[in-house]
């Protein structure tokens, strides 16, 4: 017998206390250590979903602060609910939707990806923007995201991926692991947080796998989209009927 917690719970906590504790500068973060280019993924991100849906009810799993959600209002959906497990990240989220007037338009709540609070087949989109990889369980919150999906309807997700072509590879490589963490304890103060990221980046099974979990989630016709020479993809997948 053993007394240590379960491996996913163990991850869970981390990733909750870890980006409450860099809340506050997450944003600042995001855009300046990927040049602004995040802005731009999201974009793409928003656009393949409006070239399928029209006012579609979507949730955002792992939202954070709020970015894409914001960022796929553009689409005019009916109503997005956002989901995570970092109250701090929330409280910033919320702040930023108020300042936007998207109140009532966006609604964000404290929530995990594998106990999503909404009943099974309720949105047409279920999406999430570079939240898979901190699952504690991916295929579970996964699982959850097709329950809650209707027939018909899409998961969208954004997610670093590793380049393999010359010179996207190497120059990658160095910047994850040496200039990323540098700055992030520079600027958030945490010393494990940004050294945390390429470590979940470089675990995370990308490209082809990620394309079979989503089969073995239960989604059909999974494709894939490179960005910025594959430092990150927009990974698509479909719920269909009788599922």
């Amino acid at each position: 017998m053993t007394n240590q917690k379960p491996v996913n719970k163990d991850k869970r906590e981390l990733v909750e206390s870890m980006f409450d504790s860099i809340a506050w500068r997450y944003d600042f973060l995001n855009h300046f250590l990927s040049f602004g280019i995040d802005h731009l993924w999201r974009r793409r991100a928003v656009r393949i979903i409006s070239r399928s849906f029209k006012k579609p009810y979507i949730l955002d799993v792992a939202t954070g602060t709020g970015d894409l959600a914001i960022a796929a209002m553009k689409i005019g959906p009916v109503k997005i609910e956002g989901i995570d497990i970092s109250a701090g990240m929330l409280e910033i989220g919320k702040t930023k939707i108020e300042k936007k007037g998207l109140i009532g338009k966006i609604n964000l709540q404290r929530a995990d990806s594998e106990k999503i609070p909404f009943g099974d087949s309720t949105f047409d989109v279920t999406m999430v923007a570079f939240g898979v990889r901190n699952f504690a369980d991916p295929l579970r919150g996964l699982t959850e995201m097709k329950r809650v999906t209707r027939e018909d309807g899409m998961i969208l997700v954004l997610e670093f991926s590793k380049p393999t072509a010359f010179p996207f590879r190497h120059i990658y490589n160095f910047y994850f692991r040496r200039i990323l963490p540098l700055f992030g304890r520079l600027f958030s103060k945490d010393k494990s947080a940004y050294t945390y990221l390429p470590d979940s980046v470089s675990k995370f099974p990308d490209n082809e796998n990620f394309l079979a979990m989503l089969n073995t989630a239960g989604f059909l016709n999974p494709s894939q989209v490179k960005l910025s020479g594959g430092i990150a993809s927009i990974y698509t997948a479909y719920k269909k009927t009788g599922q």
